[in-house]
Formats: C-alpha cells, sequence, structure tokens
C-alpha cells in the first residue's frame, strides 16, 4: 500500500507556498511486495497502479490496487481520503483508509478499515494507524506505530530508516525496521532499494509467525500529473 507515497506527495504540494488542485496517477513495479515488513504476494512480484487528486486546501482521496497472494486474493484495492497541511514547521496528515481484497476465499473475512495520523518535522516522521473496523469478527482495535528519518545523500539519490510496530487487539505483535535507497531517474521515475526485516515478534498461535529472514527489494514507480 502506498500511502506513505500519497502523503508525501500532498505535503510537498503544500509546503511549496503555490499549492494547487493536482489529478495525477501512478504505476509502479516490485519484485516483491512488502507492506509492514511482510510480503503480500508470497514473495513473488507485484505490479501496481493508483488514481489521486490533492486539493489546494489539504484535502486528497485517492484509490490504488495491486496483484496481491492473499487469503486466496489475487488483488488488494485500496480506497483513502484525508487531510495534509502543515503548522508552523510541522506537517500532519490525518485520514482513513480501506483496504478491499475482491476474490478471497468465501471463509477469508480480511477486508478492514483504519484511520491514521502522520506527523513530520524536518528529515523525521512519525505515525499511528488505528483498524476502527474488520471484517472479520472479533478483536478489531489493531494499532500500528512507524518512526522514520529520511534524507537526500546527493542531487538524485535518497535514503530512509523505518521502524514499525504492530500492536494487533488479540495481543499479538511484532516489530520491523526498513532502509529504503531511492534513486530518481527524471522521466523514468524512481528506482527504490530496499532492505526489510523483522527482527522481533510475539504470536500465541506459531503458524501466525512472519519470516524473520531479511527481505531484499527493488521497485520501480513513476506519476503521470
Amino acid at each position: 500500500m502506498k500511502l506513505t507515497k500519497i502523503a508525501v506527495t500532498v505535503g510537498a504540494l503544500m509546503i511549496g507556498g503555490s499549492a494547487i488542485a493536482e489529478v495525477s496517477a501512478n504505476i509502479g513495479a516490485t519484485n516483491n511486495y512488502i507492506w509492514r515488513g511482510v510480503t503480500q504476494t508470497d514473495n513473488d512480484a507485484a505490479v501496481s497502479g493508483g488514481l489521486d487528486y490533492a486539493h489546494d486546501s489539504g484535502l486528497y482521496a485517492g484509490t490504488w490496487v495491486s496483484n496481491v497472494d492473499y487469503g486466496g486474493a489475487s488483488a488488494e484495492v485500496d480506497f483513502y481520503g484525508g487531510f495534509a497541511n502543515e503548522l508552523d514547521s510541522i506537517s500532519y496528515d490525518i485520514g482513513a483508509i480501506y483496504y478491499y481484497y475482491p476474490g478471497r476465499d468465501s471463509d477469508a473475512d480480511i477486508n478492514f478499515s483504519e484511520a491514521y495520523l502522520n506527523l513530520g518535522f524536518g528529515p523525521f516522521s512519525a505515525g499511528v494507524n488505528w483498524t476502527f473496523w474488520k471484517e472479520q469478527s472479533g478483536d478489531t482495535h489493531d494499532l500500528y506505530y512507524t518512526l522514520g528519518a529520511g534524507t537526500d545523500i546527493a542531487p538524485t539519490w535518497g535514503i530512509g530508516a523505518t521502524l514499525g510496530y504492530y500492536d494487533f487487539d488479540s495481543g499479538d505483535n511484532y516489530t520491523h525496521g526498513q532502509i529504503d535507497i531511492t534513486k530518481e531517474v527524471g522521466d523514468f521515475g524512481s528506482f527504490t532499494f530496499t532492505v526489510s526485516t523483522v527482527f522481533d515478534q510475539d504470536f500465541d498461535d506459531d503458524d501466525s509467525d512472519v519470516d524473520k529472514d531479511p527481505l531484499f527489494v527493488v521497485s520501480w514507480a513513476k506519476t503521470f500529473d
């Protein structure tokens, strides 16, 4: 799910001082779709695309789709909307997202919705996602926390690091870390090399354990304004 990139794009429109309403589209490809430290494609490749609208007031909305291999579903479709702006030197982004998995198994109730808040200060960021609805009955109020930092290391190169903690309402939890190195290639979009790993987890059910082996991912993305 590319929500982080959407937030950054909207924030750039606002912070630039000459914000305009904008409709954009995006496409991407990766050798492994990683979400919160866990593969969503059984370590196979994924192709994605989306459409976004950002208003000069800070309001935005969009949708994004990718192939997955999860719960019998072959696709993930996200619908999201929110408000992003800047207060003094702190940027903020608040909104909600719905994760929809068409074609899932009849007994796989895996659709869910989250509310989120992301904050940024200079090169640092922090965020929290709260699951307020699950198609699956039972525990619903999962929380996902992130801390991040990023900076340019050359005119077309950037590096970022993310630490995430997923706290499930059931009592299960895990922690993961990720490093991204990005290379902008002008009209050809950007390439990102990612190293992601889960280094701590606590699951009551051993079958729910996530893979702790490091994942190495190469991705390409391009936005069309």
